[in-house]
């Protein structure tokens, strides 16, 4: 329920954002202000999903013998899931990115007019085949335990969750090109026309708010994680999710991989 409202607010405010965006007046800090609140998503998710151990079965291809699929739960779980919020118009929404995008259903519902804050080169760029291997060899075996309760479709749900979270901040990045492109034009264009990806990513790059964003990210992972019990101080120093995994998820995926949409955006901003 926790995370179901996170989610309904971090997309309420985006989608306010966005439409202030239309009439200009949208600045960086709104954007901030939003990617910090997706923080909170993030962190939360991370913590329901060290709820379950790793559950290798999940990911077994020859453990879910289904006529007709050719894969893993996980990957049914979230085709599947993918295919019903297609047809609730998740997709439509410009800030969602779909896993496996090819043959979604059409949304069934009204389409919503969002705001066309974005160049439509915005559209083309998806990095999702690089969260999905992030997150499956390199961040989740970092933070949940080895072993298997058979909670596997949970453990698949709580999964898509994490995924979602992650790969909406990193795709965020889009916006935030878009509002520092509009704020120095005049730094940006020359770099665009010459395709310069060096000097983009050094316009991009503010390596005191990064450490800020390491530090805050860190900070919430104790304070949301930590283990609570009256009647004494808790357990000092025993966290849900180790904090230092959390600020290491931005500091290496999370950070670097939205400079990389943030300037996959910008090259094609002048089109």
């Amino acid at each position: 329920m926790m995370l179901t409202t996170l989610f309904l607010l971090a997309s309420s405010a985006c989608k306010h954002e966005m439409a202030r965006a239309e009439h200009n007046n949208v600045t960086l800090e709104m954007v901030r202000d939003s990617l910090i609140r997706q923080e909170d998503t993030i962190v939360y998710s991370l913590i329901e999903r060290a709820r379950f151990p790793l559950n290798p079965p999940t990911y077994d291809p020859s453990y879910a013998s289904i006529p007709g699929f050719s894969g893993s739960l996980l990957e049914l779980f979230v085709k599947q899931t993918e295919a019903v919020q297609a047809k609730a118009g998740r997709y439509d929404n410009p800030e969602e990115h779909p896993f496996f995008p090819d043959n979604l259903p059409p949304s069934l519902v009204p389409h919503y007019k969002y705001p066309e804050v974005l160049h439509r080169a915005a559209m083309s760029i998806n990095i999702n085949k690089l969260i999905w291997d992030m997150y499956f060899n390199k961040l989740l075996p970092s933070f949940v335990s080895p072993g298997d309760d058979g909670n596997y479709a949970l453990t698949a749900a709580r999964d898509l969750e994490c995924l979602q979270a992650i790969s909406r901040r990193i795709h965020y990045g889009k916006l935030v090109a878009e509002v520092k492109f509009r704020d120095e034009r005049k730094d940006y264009e020359p770099a665009i026309r010459a395709q310069d990806r060096f000097t983009l990513t050094n316009l991009l790059t503010f390596t005191n708010v990064e450490e800020a964003v390491k530090n805050r990210v860190a900070k919430k992972a104790m304070t949301f994680g930590q283990e609570v019990k009256l009647g004494d101080d808790g357990d000092k120093g025993k966290y849900k999710v180790d904090p230092a995994i959390v600020s290491g998820l931005y500091a290496d995926w999370v950070i670097p991989l939205t400079k990389e949409v943030e300037i996959d955006y910008l090259l094609r901003r002048l089109d």
